[in-house]
């Protein structure tokens, strides 16, 4: 099966480079260094010094801000060098944002190609390597255990789907998971499949985007101090049923409370002129707001029109009804990440289909944060208990995710210096 991957890897090739070609006339690739993927001769190799290198590899942000706090915890130290790899344009940008420094390096992950690979390695000669979450590349997995370079699996996490898929062909699996010395699981469930598919040394810690940085561009203020004294809830990630459901729960709360604000960020913004549509057909004033615009303060309903600006507007939100999770056809690959939400103090709320972030649900319930609703008026009920709470009851929450995140951090911090140390 490796063998004929690996043929499939060169015979595509070709066309590959062409796909990520055409992609830079549409901003979906760096127009200079997209090369990165696909050409030795554009590697860019530049390890500057003799100290170990710790090379991550993250697909994109999400993966990326759960390793920062990780990489400026070993960057403290002062021993190292760092390469970061990604493969998204948005992911460079983020990275580019948050490290100025001359030690750490940021690459776009090359294709998963045997010659490349080699070159690759070859030049920047890690200490280690670490993927994120769920980037498994047969070819660079094997080259890195010829290699003899430590491999770890951060924050491992492998859903239902992904493991019966990799259960189809259990030799090929058995022959890859073997060869990480180090799977950090995200969840139990995770951890569980990983010991199915043959990894020998499994430990779940937590789930290290509890620890990760959540960034809040504040360059643009989106309020002005005539909206301060107003109420603001959030409802994020939702689909078009949603929508209506959010609605209707700000037309029952509107009744109580006159200075109400709903902000609706879509999970898809294609779909904010249809949310816009059903406002209209509901009577209720709304403003489809970009990034460089503020709040009106005369609108009921905020819809965000833009990606990667959530956790400003989360800030002014007591209140959070995560959506995917109301509409019972998605019941199987249902549920959004309320990590973000829960790291800003929200009282997060989500409908009972959340099959893809259970275990951080019930962690979120356990601790007061979270609660599963099924009806509008039940969610009006909770939100209006919300607005009468303080300040404090938000700053508790974010020391309860804070603490929890920084023992996951210096529980993985010490899992991997282990395994670099050796």
């Amino acid at each position: 099966m490796l063998k004929l991957y690996r043929f499939l890897v060169n015979f595509f090739f070709p066309l590959v480079t062409i796909i990520i070609f055409l992609r830079t006339f549409f901003y979906k690739e760096d127009k200079v260094r997209y090369k990165e993927k696909l050409f030795a001769s554009s590697l860019n190799i530049l390890k500057k010094s003799e100290k170990k290198l710790i090379w991550f590899h993250a697909a994109s942000i999400g993966e990326i801000k759960s390793i920062v706090p990780l990489i400026k915890k070993f960057d403290n130290e002062g021993s190292y060098e760092f390469l970061i790899t990604t493969q998204t344009l948005s992911s460079a940008g983020l990275i580019k944002k948050i490290f100025n420094k001359q030690n750490i390096i940021h690459r776009f992950f090359p294709i998963d190609r045997p010659k490349l690979i080699k070159i690759f390695l070859d030049g920047w000669s890690p200490s280690i390597a670490i993927f994120v979450e769920s980037e498994i590349w047969p070819n660079f997995i094997n080259q890195i255990k010829i290699k003899k370079i430590p491999l770890i699996l951060l924050n491992a996490r492998i859903t239902k789907k992904t493991f019966l898929k990799w259960n189809t062909v259990p030799k090929t699996a058995k022959e890859i998971f073997s060869n990480f010395d180090l799977c950090l699981s995200s969840s139990i469930q995770t951890q569980e499949y990983l010991q199915k598919l043959n990894v020998k040394n499994i430990k779940y810690l937590g789930n290290l985007k509890l620890a990760g940085e959540v960034i809040v561009n504040n360059k643009v203020p989106i309020i002005n101090n005539d909206l301060n004294k107003r109420f603001f809830w959030c409802a994020l990630s939702t689909h078009n049923k949603e929508n209506l459901f959010c609605l209707n729960v700000h037309r029952i709360l509107k009744n109580t409370f006159s200075n109400l604000t709903t902000i609706i960020i879509p999970r898809h913004i294609n779909k904010v002129k249809s949310v816009q549509s059903v406002c209209k057909k509901l009577n209720l004033e709304n403003q489809i707001l970009s990034n460089d615009e503020k709040i009106d303060e005369k609108k009921d309903i905020i819809i965000i029109n833009s990606y990667g600006n959530t956790s400003k507007y989360l800030k002014l939100c007591k209140s959070v009804f995560i959506g995917k999770s109301l509409i019972k056809k998605l019941e199987k690959v249902a549920g959004q990440n309320p990590i973000e939400a829960a790291k800003l103090g929200c009282k997060i709320y989500s409908g009972p289909y959340i099959y893809n972030f259970q275990e951080i649900y019930e962690l979120l319930k356990k601790n007061d944060i979270s609660e599963i609703i099924n009806s509008e008026n039940e969610l009006s009920n909770k939100i209006s208990i919300d607005f009468k709470t303080t300040s404090k009851d938000k700053d508790t929450k974010i020391k309860i995710i804070n603490d929890l995140g920084d023992k996951i951090l210096v529980d993985t911090h010490a899992e991997v210096n282990k395994i670099l140390i050796k």
